[in-house]
């Protein structure tokens, strides 16, 4: 009975992205009980108490963008266009425009970058980020940027991982930067 109702939120999430759940199919059909356990990881992806929008969708962004080629960062993408961040704040993650963000997105851009990168200024951006939203601020952006990454790796893992995709916003494509030149 649970995997009747799991089939149809999977259908629902898969047409309302656009996105390929074939790897949460998978788990589904062979290991139902590790599709549940997982499936739980949602909540706390969608974790945000003190962090702003901005901010917390900049992370997740990199976090996509540091383990995908394409089909997450897109849904994250979207996602971050959902919850209400700026299609020119989403550009300039996508294309590590610096000057062209926002305090809250710079910031939030920049501390996930240095966690994924292993950057030697990451113990002063988690300062900062501490500063401006308290440590709520500080567990907000790592769950979202950490969460971004673990559902790509383990759609790696499970061999689904095998599609790249050009990454849109409204339509309109927009080059990918991974790392700064």
């Amino acid at each position: 009975m649970l995997k009747f109702f799991a089939k149809r939120a999977l259908k629902r999430f898969s047409e309302h992205y656009d996105f390929d759940v074939s790897y949460l199919r998978y788990m589904l059909e062979h290991s139902p009980s590790a599709f549940f356990k997982f499936s739980k990881v949602s909540t706390v992806a969608m974790h945000c108490e003190s962090a702003p929008v901005a901010a917390a969708s900049a992370a997740a962004l990199v976090g996509a963008i540091a383990e995908d080629c394409g089909p997450c960062t897109q849904l994250t993408v979207n996602m971050a266009i959902e919850a209400g961040m700026g299609r020119d704040q989403i550009e300039a993650v996508l294309t590590r425009n610096v000057p062209a963000m926002s305090a809250d997105t710079a910031l939030g851009f920049r501390f996930a970058n240095a966690v994924v990168l292993d950057l030697q200024e990451l113990d002063e951006l988690r300062d900062a980020v501490r500063a401006q939203w308290g440590e709520k601020g500080v567990i907000d952006l790592t769950l979202h940027l950490q969460m971004a990454r673990l559902y790509p790796m383990v759609k790696a893992g499970l061999g689904y991982a095998k599609t790249c995709q050009r990454i849109e916003i409204a339509e309109s494509p927009v080059d990918v930067v991974k790392e700064a030149a």
